[in-house]
């Protein structure tokens, strides 16, 4: 093979590979940041709340790791939107929690977690709710600590409600100061938007629309 294929090739897949994974800067510093802030803003939570000599983070839950990403670094991916994120996590610590009621886990320790996760995909697909994160938040109801497992469904209040409300709330609020990004995402031209107009996503029927060319 001569060498001028070669490095057509290798032109080629370094665009293919690059192409798919290259953000615009800017835009990155906004996912940095905005994550940043809102997993903060939950972490004091577990300062100010912290049970005794717990040890466990009970707000700050591994899922939300998860979420952020989708939040901050996918704002316009379906799975990120506040219908999917808030109800899709809901549906899942439900279903974690009664799945784990249901069974004995340390008799079906290798069926609960499993049918936990599965059940909430099936939930969140026939709810149009599906957010990853949600099998992760089920998962932990059944695999977490025995503090986590004792709460019961206050499991779903908190950590899982009040973690996704700040992530929602930080999100709305951050997102939107970028020119180039808008959350919850709409089929909009950004740049003619003001901010005010972007936070106000219920009104979203007075906003301009985008040509699609």
């Amino acid at each position: 093979m001569s060498s001028k294929k070669i490095k057509k090739r290798l032109r080629k897949a370094r665009y293919i590979i690059y192409k798919e994974t290259s953000h615009n800067p800017i835009d990155n510093l906004w996912a940095f940041f905005g994550s940043l802030l809102a997993l903060s803003v939950i972490g004091l939570l577990q300062i100010l709340f912290k049970n005794g000599d717990s040890q466990d983070l009970l707000f700050l839950i591994g899922a939300f790791g998860a979420t952020s990403v989708l939040l901050f670094g996918a704002t316009n991916s379906p799975l990120a939107q506040p219908r999917n994120m808030i109800f899709g996590s809901l549906i899942s610590a439900n279903i974690g929690v009664s799945i784990y009621k249901l069974f004995n886990p340390s008799d079906f320790l290798w069926l609960s977690p499993a049918l936990a996760v599965s059940l909430s995909i099936l939930a969140m697909q026939y709810t149009k709710t599906l957010h990853p994160p949600g099998g992760a938040i089920a998962l932990i109801a059944n695999i977490g600590s025995t503090e986590i497992k004792e709460m019961s469904f206050f499991y779903v209040i908190y950590p899982v409600l009040s973690g996704v409300v700040i992530l929602f709330i930080v999100a709305l609020i951050f997102n939107n100061i970028s020119r180039n990004r808008i959350y919850p995402y709409r089929n909009v031209n950004i740049r003619k938007l003001g901010y005010f107009q972007k936070i106000l996503f219920w009104r979203a029927e007075s906003l301009p629309i985008k040509k699609i060319k």
